[in-house]
């Protein structure tokens, strides 16, 4: 099994500079992780250092909240891709999920398919630790509804990270119909065997070095 390249190779934090971006972007190229996953502020610059590579550029829309709007979200998505993005990990509407306005949801989350329409990879942020069994169902389903290519755990800037049983949920309810990330928390290649066999096609991590060196990162998502 390939584990690197199932592994987004992440830094997310507010404070990232250009040297540790371009650190994460030759690890990205040693180690060939699937893609980089950083704020839409470094994708020009990742997806020049990364240019002739099989490394992609991922980038996050409506984090870490995803309280923004359809629109927003939207032009984000435009934006980030003419930059050199071609994966996007937005972040539901979680208020409107939990409020029952699944019509909302499923517009949020459309507004970027379509943005990103044979351009980009849609991921679905469900944010897991905040929901409700039944929410997170719900989020999956309309996912899939919408025409997003994967759902996704966690920001890891919320309560909690990625479970396996989260995991084998949201495997249950898409089926076969998109991938499932587990993101937020998995730090050792223990977490990410333990997330694969629960259903996962796609790790998120900022420990990628770490997990494929096999050992135990500890402190950030």
């Amino acid at each position: 099994m390939n584990i690197a390249g199932m592994i987004d190779h992440t830094l997310l934090k507010a404070d990232a500079v250009e040297a540790e971006v371009a650190k994460l972007t030759d690890e990205a190229k040693t180690y060939k992780f699937a893609s980089v996953c950083v704020n839409p502020t470094w994708v020009a610059f990742c997806a020049e250092q990364l240019a002739g590579t099989a490394v992609k550029v991922c980038t996050v829309i409506g984090f870490p909240l995803g309280a923004t709007t359809p629109e927003v979200k939207a032009f984000e998505t435009e934006n980030a891709i003419r930059n050199g993005a071609t994966e996007v990990d937005m972040v539901v509407n979680i208020g409107a999920l939990k409020d029952g306005r699944d019509e909302l949801v499923e517009r949020d989350i459309r507004a970027v398919v379509e943005a990103a329409s044979g351009k980009a990879l849609v991921k679905v942020i469900i944010e897991s630790c905040l929901l409700t069994n039944e929410e997170k169902v719900r989020a999956c389903e309309l996912a899939v509804k919408a025409g997003a290519d994967f759902v996704k755990t966690s920001t890891g800037f919320s309560t909690g990270g990625a479970t396996a049983e989260d995991v084998a949920l949201m495997r249950k309810t898409v089926g076969d119909k998109a991938g499932v990330k587990a993101s937020g928390g998995v730090r050792s290649l223990e977490d990410v065997k333990r997330m694969i066999e629960a259903g996962a096609t796609r790790i998120g991590a900022s420990s990628g070095v770490k997990i494929m060196q096999g050992g135990q990162a500890a402190g950030s998502y």
